[in-house]
């Protein structure tokens, strides 16, 4: 093999070719001719390198009609990594079916608050779980020949303000929480790309944040693939090049950014001859720009003009923009795109449905049951009743919506269960909620105005709460499908939109039985949770909503799903409850509960939640017995228990173990996350559950020493349901301090 045969040689030898100008193309995005892309590099034909496509996104292939699977969080919520893979392959076989290059997904990002818009987008408020679930997708994504995207880099964790805000927050906490699924994304799954996200860290943008995407990622972690703004993210072109910026995306103003699909142009068209009038440039200064949207939407790329006149200026060396592109070649050559080696992949192939049915099965928590589910099959009546029961909860707003070919919604689902001898009646209640996507476009931060019509329910006559607890009243059972209506750009309250907990109430008050199936991004306020029978949590189940919903209320399969997030009992009981810390004053975010987020928080403040992280029931029951920890070398440990189904169905139990220092010499939380596993039994089946627990899950990240660091002393391990049902825990000892490489 010669030089120019390897990769790094090829790769340096198509570089000398290129003239400057054709570098700077290679550094910003531009329209794709198919207008299929959400980002795309444009090939250089003279030199012999091909375009490179970029897809939204975590919830299934946004550029063509595809396969809507769960959010993300439903995905967590199976505590399945293998399950995690199988969506993975299959997302990642479908990106390669559209013609596209690059998953711009999965999202990394810790749910600190709530109240994010895109919780429903990312795994947990724990960065262990967050952690196992991002590397079983990415490499399963990889697997399958698209390349994968870790975002969003960092510190993104809302979206009020994400364009401007600043999470100030101190290094032991970043690198403990919000850093350690990317870190385990580049340093074990090998990902590709990772975006940078659009926010601020500490005051710098994280597009410029030379010590998080030079220093960190590129240097400490070995990240050799590429760094990719978030869309219209970038702001500073001499900064963003210094900082470790490789590609700017999309590269091109709004308007010009997939001309004849941009929604854009769709609200410009529907706006009332009384609204302002003018060019798009003229329109990016009206008043109807919302406080808040993305400042650089109407712009070009920093990486062009500005780029290459700071290069002639000598503020950035050519050599700076060698390395950028020989990083994003060096990945496509990776993944065969010089030899036209990549797999041709499929979309919406009937497997897929299957797929996308199962993770939304298996996400599905069972938050309570008295005893009213698994329904009867022999009811001679259920009232399916909720603002938007006749529709499929797809998924939220932004750049994760998905087009899919069919989908059904919980009371179509149901009705398909059922047989000819079961009445089924539905009433709305309350005015219908709009999804996101009726009315904006959560990626570019524009809200449709007004006068659009928004007559998407073609209802002929007003919902009315009454005559759905007239309905609810008189069948043997009430099916109150809730949900919430979240999107990227901002964030929702946890307060069910459209008098939904009135509708709830009333329905408690007059019916038998009533189950609550909630479709929501992450957790709300319940306060009918007392009053109802059931609730069923379902996430944003994707196309295969109805399946799934009809299948776990009539016990077709186990609701085998585990909160990855933590339901408060008030919304001041979350750990970033004052201004100053959500959203931030001033545009500062103060990260000052420090480490203590989601059950952290709640576990060392002694708050008791509404449901704990790691909650849910089953319709079986399981038995914990023989439960031993084991020490290892340094301080490491293995935990067996064995797991016995003594209920008389099959069903799938999630253990979980959990370490605490007894006596930290800096304030930790009593326990923390260190090892699950998701284990499927037959009724009467019993199996040994091995788990370990590494080096890295006892450290603490040491600031003097910039260090991970394990104290020597005692440590807690707890094996349990949940975090808060605990079964057995045994102490181990840590003989001797260790720095932790």
């Amino acid at each position: 093999m010669t030089e120019t045969d390897s990769p790094d040689g090829r790769i340096a030898s198509l570089i000398e070719k290129l003239t400057l100008q054709e570098k700077i193309d290679l550094v910003h995005g531009d329209r794709d001719p198919a207008e299929l892309a959400t980002g795309y590099l444009p090939a250089n034909d003279r030199v012999g390198i091909p375009s490179l496509s970029l897809v939204d996104g975590p919830m299934g292939v946004r550029a063509v009609t595809a396969t809507a699977f769960p959010a993300s969080i439903a995905l967590a919520a199976a505590w399945d990594t293998d399950l995690a893979r199988e969506q993975g392959e299959t997302l990642g076989t479908e990106v390669r079916g559209a013609d596209q290059d690059v998953l711009l997904a999965p999202g990394c990002n810790i749910i600190r608050v709530p109240e994010c818009g895109r919780a429903f987008e990312y795994y947990s408020e724990d960065p262990h779980l967050s952690s196992r679930l991002a590397v079983a997708t990415i490499e399963s994504v990889q697997s399958a020949g698209a390349m994968a995207t870790a975002k969003h880099y960092v510190a993104n964790n809302q979206e009020r303000q994400r364009h401007a805000v600043s999470a100030e927050i101190d290094e032991r906490t970043l690198r403990e929480i919000y850093l350690p699924a990317f870190e385990a994304a580049v340093k074990e799954a090998d990902v590709a790309s990772v975006m940078a996200s659009y926010n601020r860290i500490n005051g710098t943008y994280a597009t410029e944040h030379e010590r998080l995407l030079t220093d960190i990622l590129k240097d400490e972690w070995g990240f050799d693939g590429f760094v990719v703004s978030d869309w219209w993210a970038t702001t500073d072109a001499v900064a963003a090049a210094h900082g470790g910026l490789d590609l700017d995306m999309p590269g091109v103003p709004v308007h010009e950014w997939q001309e004849s699909e941009s929604r854009i142009h769709e609200a410009i068209g529907a706006l009332p001859d009384a609204a302002p009038k003018g060019t798009l440039a003229e329109l990016a200064a009206k008043p109807w720009l919302p406080d808040g949207a993305n400042p650089n939407l109407f712009e070009g790329s920093v990486f062009e003009d500005p780029l290459r006149e700071a290069i002639e200026g000598g503020k950035v060396p050519e050599t700076a923009i060698d390395e950028k592109i020989a990083r994003t070649l060096s990945q496509m050559d990776r993944f065969g795109m010089f030899d036209d080696e990549q797999p041709a992949g499929s979309v919406n192939d009937p497997a897929h449905e299957t797929v996308a049915r199962r993770v939304a099965q298996r996400g599905t928590v069972l938050l309570q049951n008295d005893g009213v589910l698994p329904l009867d099959e022999d009811l001679d009546s259920i009232a399916v009743l909720g603002p938007n029961a006749e529709a499929a909860k797809i998924g939220g707003g932004g750049s994760s919506e998905v087009d899919p070919t069919a989908a059904i919604s919980p009371l179509d689902g149901i009705r398909e269960r059922t047989d000819s001898g079961t009445t089924v009646t539905f009433e709305r209640g309350v005015e219908r909620i709009e999804e996101p996507h009726d009315e904006d476009d959560g990626a570019l931060g524009f809200s449709v105005p007004d006068a659009i019509d928004d007559a998407l329910s073609g209802d002929d006559e007003e919902p009315s709460i009454d005559a759905a607890a007239r309905a609810a009243g008189s069948a043997d059972v009430a099916v109150v499908v809730v949900q919430d209506n979240a999107s990227e750009s901002e964030d929702r309250s946890l307060w069910l939109p459209n008098e939904q907990d009135r509708l709830v109430a009333a329905v408690a008050d007059v019916a038998e039985k009533t189950v609550v199936v909630c479709n929501t991004a992450g957790p709300v306020r319940m306060p009918w949770a007392g009053a109802v029978d059931a609730i069923v949590e379902t996430w944003y189940p994707g196309q295969e909503d109805g399946h799934v919903t009809a299948s776990v209320l009539f016990g077709d399969v186990d609701p085998s799903g585990r909160l990855p997030v933590t339901f408060a009992r008030r919304t001041d009981h979350y750990p970033a409850s004052t201004e100053a810390q959500y959203p931030g004053i001033d545009l500062e975010a103060e990260y000052s509960e420090g480490v203590f987020v989601g059950y952290r928080h709640f576990d060392n403040a002694d708050i008791e939640p509404l449901f704990p992280f790691g909650h849910g029931l089953s319709y079986t029951d399981f038995e914990y017995t023989d439960v031993s920890v084991e020490s290892g070398d340094g301080p490491a440990a293995t935990v067996e228990v064995t797991v016995e189904n003594v209920g008389g169905r099959d069903g799938y139990e999630v253990v979980q173990a959990y370490l605490g220092q007894d006596d930290p010499s800096v304030e930790r939380p009593p326990e923390e996350l260190a090892a699950f596993e998701s284990v499927e039994l037959a009724a009467g089946e019993e199996t040994t559950v091995t788990l370990s627990i590494e080096e890295r899950d006892f450290a603490y990240y040491d600031e003097d020493g910039a260090a991970w660091t394990v104290d020597d002393g005692e440590y807690t391990v707890s094996v349990g349901r949940s975090s808060r049902n605990i079964v057995a825990t045994e102490t181990i000892t840590v003989a001797d301090s260790t720095i932790v490489e």
